[in-house]
């Protein structure tokens, strides 16, 4: 799927919230990688912010000490943010690797699977702060494979990778990250708005999560990854 998909409107006009309707669970995940991983960021930046929701759900919980930053390339989902902006929190229009910018903390939320080289894409982020948290779909399981979930992605949001949770983590790896903490998300069981299929799917994940994590993910799906990496 061509990149100009998210800067000519394509995007926008088949996601016109630009999913803000998950900002505020995805920032309560985000919060609490912070807490287990005892950072204290006083510049947090989030590349690939979309419409800026996860930042401002941020900003409210976080405390006064600390300013956020958002770069989208974007010019759509730039205009989205503009009505959040304030004093310690400001939006750019353009691409993060080639900025004169560093931070404490950056954010990578469900962003490498939509990028075409995104091996080159970690690489060249990298050096834009000490600590990353990524937030990386899921899509490669056994039973998304029987359902065709990644041609779903792909159509329908524009994923143009798949992962599994070894193959995200050898990928930060292979660019140079080191990886401190990880976690599953449950999104499926989590997020609002759920079609009957996923809540019926939902059932075998909440028995078998408990007994073998690594397992219920690869096989079942649903799940999301939450990396800490510097």
């Amino acid at each position: 799927m061509p990149d100009d998909i998210y800067t000519n409107g394509t995007y926008l006009h088949g996601h016109p919230t630009w999913h803000s309707e998950d900002s505020p669970w995805k920032a309560g995940q985000i919060l609490r990688m912070i807490e287990r991983g005892n950072l204290r960021p006083r510049t947090l930046c989030e590349v690939g912010c979309g419409a800026g929701e996860v930042l401002r759900q941020l900003q409210l919980r976080m405390g006064k000490e600390c300013r956020f930053y958002g770069y989208e390339v974007s010019p759509q989902a730039f205009q989205l943010c503009q009505a959040k902006a304030n004093e310690r929190l400001v939006f750019h229009l353009g691409d993060l690797s080639r900025a004169e910018a560093h931070f404490d903390l950056l954010l990578v939320i469900d962003v490498i699977e939509h990028i075409d080289d995104y091996l080159g894409f970690l690489r060249g982020i990298k050096s834009k702060s000490v600590y990353k948290i990524f937030h990386i779909p899921l899509d490669l399981s056994v039973q998304g494979i029987l359902r065709n979930v990644p041609g779903k992605r792909r159509a329908e949001i524009g994923h143009l990778h798949y992962f599994t949770k070894a193959t995200a983590l050898q990928s930060l790896r292979d660019c140079g990250y080191e990886v401190l903490d990880h976690f599953y998300t449950p999104g499926s069981m989590e997020l609002p708005h759920m079609p009957l299929r996923t809540h019926i799917a939902n059932l075998p994940r909440r028995f078998f999560f408990p007994l073998h994590r690594d397992i219920t993910a690869l096989v079942f799906g649903g799940y999301s990854l939450l990396v800490l990496a510097r």
